[in-house]
């Protein structure tokens, strides 16, 4: 069972609302407009910016995770949990700093630990690599099982973003390349990585994106051995032709099991 219409995960979590830009991939934030919403229904203030609000959502919601988790453990199946895809989870603000502990300790009773048990993987995306490290839970160690760690790298002025994650002990570490609005493979290291997203933006001030881009990424993506998935061709509309050459790249990192 689904709950996000993003193609490479199964579900969506927020643990609250609210972000700010920090590079070029932020520009037109599909995020800062859906909060724009938000804000107006929920009466939460500014959503958008580094003194904005944050909202914690509700504890309802918070709940779903381990209804995911308990599914996945009936079948002894994993599923992807995107987290934050309203947010940053690594954002310096005092209320994510106040919430982030109550996050971990939701991961940590969800997350799948053992893929003969299942559970949820926790894919945890971030265009803030230098603030992970002091942020992370007391017992990461070399990492949680079931827990992803992730960067966004629009373009080559951000493929430091991998350098500063790779020092940083993951069980599985990712580059989310969405939306590129740049070249990337000759500027990007993968060493350390077993998955890279690409795609380009979608939404009516969307940049151009370019088909050598797709296609250098992924054959620097088949050099490396990390597993690469293609989303999309920049377009108004998210998902819109997903292919390279004809051909469809839906490759997910091992460790994401059955």
């Amino acid at each position: 069972m689904q709950n996000s219409n993003i193609s490479w995960t199964d579900h969506t979590f927020n643990p609250w609302l609210g972000c700010s830009k920090v590079s070029p991939g932020c520009t037109y934030c599909y995020a800062e407009v859906q909060a724009r919403k938000l804000q107006a229904a929920h009466h939460t203030g500014p959503l958008w910016g580094e003194r904005a609000n944050r909202h914690v959502t509700s504890v309802d919601y918070w709940r779903k995770p381990l209804v995911w988790a308990k599914r996945a453990r009936a079948n002894r199946a994993s599923q992807l949990v995107f987290c934050a895809s309203m947010s940053d989870v690594f954002d310096d603000h005092p209320t994510a700093a106040a919430t982030r502990p109550r996050l971990w300790n939701l991961i940590d009773a969800t997350r799948c630990r053992d893929p003969h048990v299942g559970g949820l993987h926790w894919l945890l995306l971030s265009k803030r690599p230098q603030s992970i490290e002091s942020m992370l839970p007391p017992n990461w160690d070399d990492g949680w099982a079931g827990c992803w760690l992730g960067v966004t790298i629009e373009g080559p002025d951000q493929a430091w973003r991998a350098d500063v994650l790779r020092e940083i002990p993951a069980a599985i570490r990712f580059v989310s390349y969405e939306p590129a609005i740049g070249p990337l493979a000759s500027a990007i290291d993968l060493r350390g990585y077993q998955w890279l997203i690409a795609g380009g933006e979608s939404g009516p001030h969307r940049r151009a994106d370019s088909l050598k881009w797709f296609r250098d990424i992924r054959d620097a993506c088949a050099a490396a051995e990390t597993a690469f998935f293609f989303k999309q061709r920049a377009a108004l509309h998210p998902g819109h032709d997903p292919f390279i050459d004809g051909v469809q790249y839906h490759d997910w990192p091992a460790a994401a099991g059955p």
